[in-house]
């Protein structure tokens, strides 16, 4: 059972990482899936809100701040479905930050799937604390 996990496991993450490639962000790019049955029920990538031009740094280089996270964006299209995501996996390339951390754990779902640590491993130790079951990934072609 393992084994058929981990084969699933690697391919939404290859999918998430071709998400991560939508994203108009130059420093970082992001990408999440959010897995429900078997079920892609949503998807995000980093980058700015709906009407707002698509540059997510500014003139220095740094994030501007009303740039939304990957999982943000996942979690916030299912808000606006029918769909749930009590009991979820999320697939992201890279470990969440602290404020989405609360997010993922708010909107119920049950496990992360990451790929690379984020700096600030707070969001994971967040996650860790509330019970939510986290995957660091290692390789994914």
């Amino acid at each position: 059972m393992k084994d058929k996990q981990l084969r699933y496991d690697k391919a939404y993450m290859r999918m998430a990482k071709e998400w991560a490639k939508l994203s108009h962000c130059k420093r970082k790019k992001v990408g999440a899936l959010i897995v429900k049955d078997r079920m892609i029920i949503s998807d995000g990538y980093n980058g700015t809100p709906s009407g707002f031009d698509n540059h997510c740094e500014d003139e220095s280089g740094s994030t501007k701040w009303h740039v939304l996270h990957a999982e943000a964006n996942a979690i916030l299209k299912v808000a606006g479905s029918t769909q749930t995501c009590k009991g979820a996996t999320l697939y992201l390339t890279m470990s969440p930050c602290k404020e989405c951390s609360k997010l993922i754990h708010q909107s119920g779902i049950e496990r992360v799937v990451y790929l690379e640590a984020y700096k600030d491993t707070s969001g994971i130790d967040f996650l860790s604390k509330a019970g939510v079951h986290l995957n660091k990934l290692e390789d994914v072609q």
